[in-house]
């Protein structure tokens, strides 16, 4: 490796970050990296994805907070790339661009209705109530009493529970002020959560799950028919731990007697959506009942039911979208690549570009998987430096002079992170509360 290389990360998530961590730790400290977001805060989904109410996973933000603080990380916010910055930008600036900027919309239903007022993607509902800046001004109709979620994944669950807590569950979280004031008002009194598969195909984890069954204002109910399996689905709960533990769990709550509790969960397995009704906004939702195939695919049955619901919540997977003048697989919607190292149509390698998280290999996995995913990457990418470097045509920093863009250093961002705490302080709400709005956060980064 010779010394004095120099790396762009595009994403300060936990796969750019980890990354980062990566270049500095197998270089032996010779690697300069240089993170780039588009945001004025670091950290990705574990600001703006991770539920606020679960503490112990977002304290993943102190691991990564290590990594910017390492003399040979450089922290550059408010800094978009296609739009500040190009590819042939960075190319002329490193010897080495990393993009690891996620999988950042949700995969549509494609179904009649879905663009209806109150069919609403997850992802902007994630992104309202943990105070991302390009959601400060959305608006949810709260006020409808029953609400679909359409999705039995971990987000999924996430969604149900924001909407079956009480605001004073959540003061004690980061959700902005204008948040918690809406979840205060919220008139939502049943939750349908709704899985085309069965309950052996969900992929909830059970620790996820279970948090539901201990809601002290909701009461949780799932269908006995619902929890039928079929041959194959009853062998893999009997050899699969994890299947093993959401079916016992799922199958607790079949007995539940009806409770004095003002909200209600509906688990609903083996249901299809079909359609969205409504004249001039959501107001129904038409099911049809489904089963498994010979073939192991979801066929429908033919019978249908409508739920009287006023919210949908689609939450049936993330894609990555295109990054300006990068190759990417349109029908998987990743960056194709080998080991990280991007590769052209015809094959083969790109110099020098390289992929990390979910736009490398699909939104699979926890957080954690990014780090030995951010090492493989690395590993390729330093390999191929020591094989063949030339120095970069110019530095980042005349570059950035040059176009006057406002970048947020990382001292920047620890003046928001101090003021989001005074907030909390000032409010007596536990740890931080969110500044959402993105002349607020500015001014917060620059306090005059």
């Amino acid at each position: 490796m010779t010394p004095g290389a120099r790396v762009a990360v595009v994403g300060s998530g936990p796969a750019g970050l980890y990354a980062a961590e990566a270049l500095v730790k197998q270089s032996g400290g010779d690697v300069q990296v240089d993170v780039f977001d588009r945001l004025p805060t670091p950290y990705g989904l574990v600001r703006y994805g991770v539920a606020p109410d679960h503490k112990s996973i977002k304290s993943i933000a102190r691991y990564l907070q290590r990594v910017l603080e390492h003399p040979a990380v450089r922290f550059f916010g408010r800094v978009e790339f296609g739009r500040d910055l190009t590819r042939a930008d960075l190319l002329e600036c490193y010897d080495a661009v990393v993009y690891a900027t996620g999988a950042m919309v949700d995969r549509r239903l494609g179904v009649p209705g879905e663009d209806l007022p109150g069919s609403v993607a997850a992802t902007d509902f994630v992104n309202w109530y943990c105070g991302h800046p390009d959601a400060a001004d959305h608006r949810f109709d709260l006020s409808v009493e029953e609400v679909a979620v359409i999705g039995v994944g971990n987000v999924a669950v996430d969604v149900v529970r924001i909407l079956a807590k009480s605001a004073d569950e959540l003061r004690d979280t980061d959700v902005p002020e204008h948040v918690l004031a809406a979840l205060a008002g919220s008139r939502v009194r049943r939750i349908h959560m709704i899985g085309r598969r069965g309950p052996a195909q969900a992929k909830f984890t059970t620790k996820e799950l279970r948090e539901l069954g201990e809601l002290p204002h909701a009461e949780i109910h799932v269908s006995p028919d619902d929890l039928r399996l079929d041959p194959a689905s009853a062998a893999l709960a009997e050899s699969d731990r994890h299947v093993r533990g959401n079916v016992a769990v799922l199958g607790r709550w079949t007995d539940e007697p009806p409770g004095a509790k003002p909200r209600r969960i509906d688990v609903r397995f083996w249901r299809a959506p079909r359609e969205i009704l409504g004249a001039g906004r959501v107001e129904a939702l038409r099911l049809e009942r489904t089963r498994l195939g010979d073939d192991g695919r979801v066929t429908g049955t033919g019978e249908y039911e409508t739920l009287p619901v006023g919210m949908v919540l689609r939450s049936v997977g993330y894609q990555s979208v295109p990054l300006p003048g990068v190759p990417f697989d349109d029908r998987a919607h990743v960056v194709p690549n080998r080991g990280g190292r991007i590769l052209a149509p015809d094959g083969s390698p790109v110099p020098r570009e390289y992929v990390a998280g979910w736009i490398k290999r699909g939104p699979t996995g926890v957080v954690g998987t990014n780090k030995s995913d951010a090492a493989e990457t690395v590993a390729n990418l330093l390999a191929d430096l020591a094989a063949d470097r030339e120095p970069p045509a110019r530095k980042i920093e005349e570059l950035l002079a040059e176009r006057a863009l406002p970048v947020v250093t990382y001292d920047d961002w620890l003046n928001l992170d101090a003021a989001e705490r005074a907030l909390a302080r000032s409010l007596n709400r536990g740890e931080r509360v969110k500044l959402a709005r993105w002349d607020a956060m500015l001014a917060a980064c620059r306090p005059s």
